[in-house]
């Protein structure tokens, strides 16, 4: 009984622990307010120009990108790295907008695909410019393109870590939002299903 009231929170803390460096932790911060930053601002523009937001554009996005310009609710969420959950709200609201439907799977009675519609590849088409021209901007014109691979890969080391430890509870994650996906110059003349 002593042992336990003599002991303090701090002997309880794991002794392990690799604290950052100052170099380390000037550019860990460094990546955490430019990334807040760069996302805050890519969402606000999409909002005020397009009324969409950031994570409404990467699913468009996603959708435009598939064959038939549609996807399983599962996939798309592993797709941008948002919960089910999430995507389902976040689906809703597009298609209260008009700008996705919703369609169950033939093959499987509790699937269900997001379809992007006319008025959401009208939308995307217009979010596109205002959305690509932020992303360079923002960041690819302010580095060189060494720099620009070098942030490439650094992420993609960081979501393939994150997807190795990933435990059982949590959803799969994919491509991390706030990509520069747009309408490629390929996929634009292409017209999208009626829907």
């Amino acid at each position: 009984m002593s042992n336990i009231a003599s002991s303090s929170p701090a002997d309880q803390l794991p002794q392990d622990t690799r604290w950052l460096d100052d170099p380390q932790q000037r550019a860990w911060r460094a990546c955490i307010t430019g990334a807040t930053a760069l996302f805050e601002r890519l969402d606000r523009q999409l909002r005020e120009q397009h009324d969409l937001s950031l994570p409404e554009y990467e699913l468009l996005v996603r959708l435009s990108e598939s064959p038939e310009h549609s996807m399983r609710m599962a996939e798309l969420a592993s797709s941008v790295s948002h919960s089910r959950s999430r995507t389902t709200h976040t689906i809703v609201r597009l298609e209260r907008d008009g700008m996705v439907g919703r369609r169950a799977c033939p093959s499987d009675g509790r699937g269900v695909f997001a379809v992007l519609t006319d008025a959401g590849w009208a939308r995307l088409v217009a979010a596109a410019h205002t959305h690509v021209r932020g992303v360079r901007e923002l960041l690819v014109d302010r580095v060189d393109a060494d720099e620009l691979q070098a942030v490439g890969r650094v992420f993609d080391a960081v979501n393939s870590s994150c997807e190795a430890t990933e435990t059982p509870a949590e959803p799969s994650r994919g491509r991390p939002v706030g990509s520069a996906g747009g309408v490629s110059r390929g996929r634009a003349a292409r017209r999208p299903p009626s829907g």
